[in-house]
């Protein structure tokens, strides 16, 4: 990453955290961006081949942060609104339920997600890096910080895809990265 980069680029030539985080925080950017600057209409907006929209991917990665490093990572509740939420009852909830919120409460889930992730996820690589054992355990092992970093990336790789197709049928928005002058 040169001085002039954007905060999201990951560096060149750096460590497995720098690259790991940094492959995450350029998603979570170009997911972002691809969601920004829109109304209730565009955030409800899908495609007729599919019930995904960008809204309800806002609110869905917003609880995948928050149950990814609260409950799996932390081991602590991953607080509202997930916890009041029947899942069993109701598996898409997050999806589904997006269209009844406002543009500003969605981003301001997500945002606010994300920015308790980079807290916990900091807090564990001060004590024991990408091998801190998770609260997670499958088949008597705990998940480390390095697998559930890694879980992440792949969910917003996935979901950037979907967020790719949702907003160029929207407005025609496409690229790879967001502008350098996007604020983060």
């Amino acid at each position: 990453m040169g001085t002039d980069d954007p905060p999201w680029e990951p560096p060149l030539a750096g460590t497995e955290v720098e690259h790991l985080l940094g492959a995450l925080e350029r998603l979570r950017a170009t997911f972002r961006w691809k969601a920004a600057d829109l109304g209730p209409a565009e955030l409800a907006a899908g495609i007729p081949s599919s019930g995904l929209t960008l809204g309800g991917l806002l609110k869905h990665l917003a609880c995948v942060e928050d149950v990814t490093f609260a409950a799996k990572l932390a081991g602590v509740a991953p607080g509202e609104p997930w916890q009041s939420v029947d899942w069993d009852r109701e598996p898409d909830w997050d999806f589904t339920s997006a269209a009844d919120d406002s543009p500003e409460e969605l981003y301001a889930l997500w945002d606010g997600a994300v920015a308790r992730s980079r807290e916990r996820v900091a807090a564990a690589l001060a004590d024991g890096g990408l091998d801190h054992p998770a609260q997670v355990v499958v088949d008597g092992v705990h998940a480390s910080l390095r697998r559930l970093v890694c879980d992440l990336v792949e969910e917003y790789g996935r979901h950037t895809g979907h967020a790719d197709l949702l907003r160029e049928a929207i407005d025609g928005r496409v690229g790879e990265d967001p502008p350098p002058e996007m604020p983060w």
